[in-house]
């Protein structure tokens, strides 16, 4: 069977529309690195995943539209990538500033609240570097 060059060209416009309208999505919602993914969040990508491929492929199911798809993801991947790594405004467009979360050995709630973290997920991460279950003594700590 082969797919025609309009088919598959087609899939590639819809893969980066889809693409790129999910990298503005997420990054609007806040959704933490993948470091730092809930069980929420995680079962959320998935259903976004599941979600979005009939909206990339359309009608095509063949190897080779499903192969267009992924070849057009690593691309707008590695160029966005490429880009994030020459321009410090990009990188911050695409990563978020760090949000200071500790000050002086006090958790600054407000900015947990901005951050989108409670304070059992703070403790965790504490514990997770080896910081004692309290925040730290030292002066400034912070999410990336």
């Amino acid at each position: 069977m082969t797919v025609s060059w309009h088919t598959l060209l087609d899939v590639a416009i819809r893969t980066t529309i889809v693409y790129l309208a999910l990298l503005v999505g997420l990054r609007l919602t806040g959704t933490r690195q993948l470091g730092q993914m809930s069980t929420f969040d995680f079962v959320l990508l998935l259903i976004i995943a599941n979600a979005v491929q009939n909206a990339m492929v359309g009608p095509d199911t063949s190897l080779a539209g499903g192969l267009v798809a992924a070849g057009v993801l690593m691309a707008w991947h590695r160029v966005i990538d490429w880009w994030r790594l020459r321009s410090r405004g990009v990188a911050r467009l695409l990563a978020g500033e760090g949000i200071m979360l500790i000050h002086n050995g006090q958790v600054l709630e407000e900015h947990t609240r901005r951050a989108g973290i409670t304070r059992d997920e703070l403790r965790q991460a504490l514990r997770e570097h080896g910081v004692a279950s309290e925040p730290p003594p030292s002066p400034l700590s912070g999410l990336p």
